[in-house]
């Protein structure tokens, strides 16, 4: 009998081997959908959905995650087995598999900050590095909104402000090339710290 952590590597083997079986299959390589890594895949889930209260957290929590990814992938298969029966052009499948990818990480990032792991990015010239800008400031605000605070005095142009007047002002002080922004949750409160990088 596998173990709990067997069985998720499993799935998460199958997953990706469903992944690359159906692109052989849209891309005219396979002749039939590959049905029966999805009915093995469907058969451990459904066990796991079935005794998620004796999963441990980090076990639950890996399994949620492939649920998603497997739910989404099943969709994005769904529709493009629909188009294909219907004749319709579809684009790469690929783009897809990134999007979720893309997805995933952002989600992981976003779960990682609103479990208290700060945001970080380091600055030299925010007038140049707008990104870098955008991304702090919507780290701040999302770990603002997370916490319950009131964000509505807080606008991006005055955020911008703020973060070319401080690097600017701690390069000068502190005779540095760049500040290291932080965003951070310290006893439930949100803060943007600007630590001096030399």
């Amino acid at each position: 009998m596998a173990t709990v952590d067997e069985d998720l590597g499993q799935i998460e083997r199958d997953i990706r081997q469903l992944k690359i079986e159906y692109d052989q299959y849209f891309g005219g390589g396979r002749k039939r959908p590959p049905s029966e890594i999805e009915w093995r895949i469907d058969q451990i889930m459904k066990r796991y959905a079935e005794r998620g209260g004796e999963l441990k957290f980090a076990q639950r929590f890996r399994f949620n995650n492939l649920s998603q990814t497997y739910a989404k992938y099943k969709d994005i298969f769904r529709k493009k087995l629909q188009q294909k029966e219907e004749g319709k052009v579809q684009r790469h499948f690929g783009a897809a598999a990134k999007a979720i990818e893309a997805e995933r990480a952002q989600k992981q990032e976003a779960e990682a900050a609103a479990a208290g792991a700060a945001f970080r990015i380091t600055c030299s010239e925010p007038e140049r590095e707008k990104d870098k800008v955008d991304q702090l400031y919507q780290a701040f605000l999302e770990a603002k909104q997370k916490a319950g605070e009131n964000t509505g005095k807080l606008t991006q142009s005055s955020f911008n402000e703020f973060v070319r007047k401080k690097t600017k002002d701690l390069r000068k002080q502190k005779n540095c090339t760049e500040v290291e922004y932080v965003v951070e949750v310290v006893d439930g409160q949100v803060k943007l710290k600007a630590l001096v990088k030399s």
